[in-house]
């Protein structure tokens, strides 16, 4: 079996999001994705990766995962090249998994887990639908409609967001209501009106509900050290269950400051690419649960070996999704192939929204936990009428 084509599409409407059909002599199609900066992506994808791949054997992953990065500008890095070399990553494991018939995650070693319990992430139903990637900027109040506009809903009543979600048996939500005073300040102080306004959603929470929600919180490495700090000792009364990336992640000895100055542990983070800066922050004890987004980090193929150098630290794992159909169902497979997952991001706005415009197939959930994809490979294909979209954009680099 050989590859034969790489196929690249993307849809006007949603941005970021780029897929890729890696296409074989034998007609099995990998499909995999990618968010942010598209076109970049793309254009790296078609002038450089294409002729790395076309005519090899798409089984041979690890290979493909190594020379893909082998590049100067490629290095522990989340840009384009990073990216790109994670969706195609995606691709060829879609394509293994369907040569076997089987799923990823059995692929990857079989199930951990019957199931595995997610956390929503309080997202609305037009956040990250455009092409802004900057913190509030890309909330889009109002973009679409929905019952479950959980951004908004947690601005103005956390509370009300928390006992929808224990309905649903969601026992557990990210939110990010620091990121406005951020952006006001350029993370370099925090007034005592702005701390107030920020605490509410979490005082709202705890009245509602008291301690049956957990609760996560996303800081978009906006802050600086002293004033994280600070906002940290706050937050610390309501019990948190972790503080994501609080501030840029490229420091270890300042996440190695923070860590110790809060009972909170460290997330790190979707924004790290490759298992090597994983490894420097672990070994430091800068950071106690380890996120990935696999379509930023190099794919299942570095995931996989992130998730495992975290359990080599006794350090839970907890993959990232806020971004497109594909890359969920990536997460969900590498969740259910991981001994030391700990919990999956999802976002109900998402898997109940647009994901489902896109794609055939998504994870199953129940009773607050998502259960394991059933078809081969990956288990889900773009719908056919995506093909049809007359804001599509598609690009082929053949043999």
């Amino acid at each position: 079996m050989r590859i034969t084509a790489i196929e690249t599409l993307r849809l006007e409407e949603f941005a970021n999001v780029l897929w890729v059909r890696v296409i074989t002599d034998a007609g099995v199609v990998g499909l995999g994705e990618t968010f942010y900066g598209a076109g970049a992506v793309e254009a790296h994808i078609h002038d450089v990766l294409a002729g790395r791949l076309l005519g090899k054997d798409p089984l041979r992953i690890e290979a493909h995962s190594r020379e893909l990065v082998n590049l100067p500008m490629a290095q522990a890095s989340t840009g384009a090249e990073y990216r790109a070399a994670s969706a195609i990553d995606l691709a060829l494991w879609d394509i293994f998994g369907k040569v076997c018939d089987m799923p990823v995650h059995q692929m990857l070693g079989g199930l951990c887990h019957d199931r595995v319990p997610i956390y929503n992430t309080c997202a609305g139903y037009g956040y990250v639908r455009s092409n802004s990637i900057k913190p509030v900027d890309t909330w889009n109040f109002g973009a679409a409609a929905g019952p479950y506009e959980d951004l908004n809903g947690f601005m103005t009543d956390a509370g009300a967001v928390a006992e929808s979600l224990l309905e649903q048996g969601i026992s557990a939500m990210k939110i990010w209501p620091f990121d406005p005073a951020a952006i006001e300040n350029d993370g370099r102080f925090i007034t005592a009106a702005q701390m107030r306004k920020a605490v509410e959603p979490f005082e709202k929470i705890r009245k509602a509900v008291g301690d049956q929600m957990r609760i996560m919180v996303e800081f978009h490495c906006l802050w600086n050290l002293p004033t994280i700090k600070r906002i940290a000792r706050e937050l610390e009364a309501f019990d948190p269950t972790w503080y994501e990336d609080p501030i840029r992640m490229n420091s270890v000895s300042a996440l190695k400051e923070l860590a110790a100055s809060t009972t909170v542990p460290i997330c790190a983070s979707e924004t790290l690419g490759s298992r090597f800066p994983y490894k420097d922050m672990l070994e430091a004890g800068a950071i106690g649960i380890v996120m990935t987004d696999l379509v930023w980090t190099g794919g299942l193929t570095e995931g996989r070996k992130i998730a495992s150098l975290a359990d080599t630290y006794h350090r839970p794992y907890a993959p990232h999704d806020c971004t497109g159909p594909v890359a969920y169902v990536a997460a969900v497979h590498s969740s259910f192939s991981q001994p030391n997952t700990m919990i999956q991001e999802s976002v109900r706005a998402f898997y109940t929204g647009w994901y489902t415009e896109l794609v055939t197939e998504l994870p199953r959930i129940e009773d607050g936990h998502v259960l394991p994809m059933e078809g081969p490979g990956l288990g889900t294909e773009l719908r056919p009428d995506v093909f049809q979209r007359t804001d599509l954009t598609c690009r082929v680099s053949k043999l």
